[in-house]
C-alpha cells in the first residue's frame, strides 16, 4: 500500500486504527539501540571514571533529565508523526521545554559568572568532540527507530525521519553522559544539543528513502 492509498483512505474514513504500530516494536527498538550505543561507547570511550562521586552532583541529574526529556518528547513527536491523522498537538511543547528549561538554567549561569569565566562554562574541555560522539553514538539507536518506524503508516516522511533521528540522538546523548566529564549548563545546553541534532538532520534528509513503505 503506498502512501496516496493511505491518505484517500483516510479521506473517506476508513483508516480507523491505521498506523497503531505496536508499543512492542518501539520497546525492542529502544532496547537494542541503547545496548547497542552502550557497547559502542564503552569499546570507545568507557564509563567515566569517578561517576561514582558525579552522581552526588546535582547538575549531574539535571543534565540526565535534561537528555531523558529531550528523548521522551522526540518519542512523543515520532509516535505522533508515525500514525496518519493523529493530532500533532503537545509535539512542539514536548521537544521545546527540555530544551529552554537548560537554557534559562544556562543563562543563570553566565549571568552569575565572571566574565573570563564564561568561555570556559560554555566551551569547556570537550566541545570539539562532544556532537561527534553523540552522532556517533546514535547510530545503533537510528538503525533500531529506522525498522521500528517503518512498521508504522507515517505520510509526513521527513518529519518523521527527523523526529526518529532526534529521538536516535538524545537516546545517545543519555548513554554518552556516562562517559562525559563536563557539568556545566551552558556546555550541556549548546553541545549536548548540538549533537542530537546531527542525527535528526540526517533524518529529515533521508526520511523519504528509509520510511518510504
Amino acid at each position: 500500500m503506498k502512501t496516496s492509498d493511505v491518505v484517500a483512505m483516510l479521506s473517506m474514513g476508513a483508516a480507523t486504527g491505521m498506523g497503531a504500530a505496536p508499543s512492542s516494536r518501539f520497546v525492542v527498538a529502544i532496547g537494542w539501540g541503547a545496548l547497542g550505543a552502550t557497547l559502542l561507547m564503552a569499546i570507545m570511550l568507557g564509563v567515566r571514571h569517578d561517576l561514582a562521586d558525579a552522581v552526588w552532583q546535582p547538575m549531574f541529574w539535571v543534565k540526565l533529565g535534561y537528555v531523558l526529556a529531550l528523548a521522551g518528547g522526540s518519542l512523543f513527536a515520532l509516535s505522533r508523526l508515525g500514525r496518519p491523522g493523529a493530532s500533532l498537538a503537545g509535539i512542539g511543547v514536548g521537544l521545546a521545554a527540555p530544551v529552554l528549561t537548560m537554557w534559562a538554567i544556562a543563562a543563570l549561569t553566565l549571568a552569575g559568572a565572571d566574565t573570563v569565566e564564561r568561555a570556559a562554562l560554555v566551551f569547556g574541555r570537550t566541545w570539539t568532540s562532544c556532537p561527534l560522539l553523540i552522532a556517533t553514538l546514535s547510530v545503533p539507536t537510528f538503525v533500531a527507530m529506522a525498522w521500528a518506524t517503518k512498521g508504522l503508516a507515517p505520510t509526513r516522511l521527513r518529519l518523521c525521519g527527523a523526529a526518529m533521528g532526534l529521538a536516535a540522538g538524545a537516546l545517545a546523548a543519555v548513554v554518552y553522559s556516562l562517559h562525559c566529564p563536563e557539568m556545566t549548563a551552558p556546555f550541556v545546553g549548546l553541545w549536548y544539543l548540538a549533537g542530537v541534532l546531527v542525527p535528526a538532520a540526517l533524518g529529515l534528509l533521508s526520511g523519504p528513502r528509509l520510511l518510504r513503505w
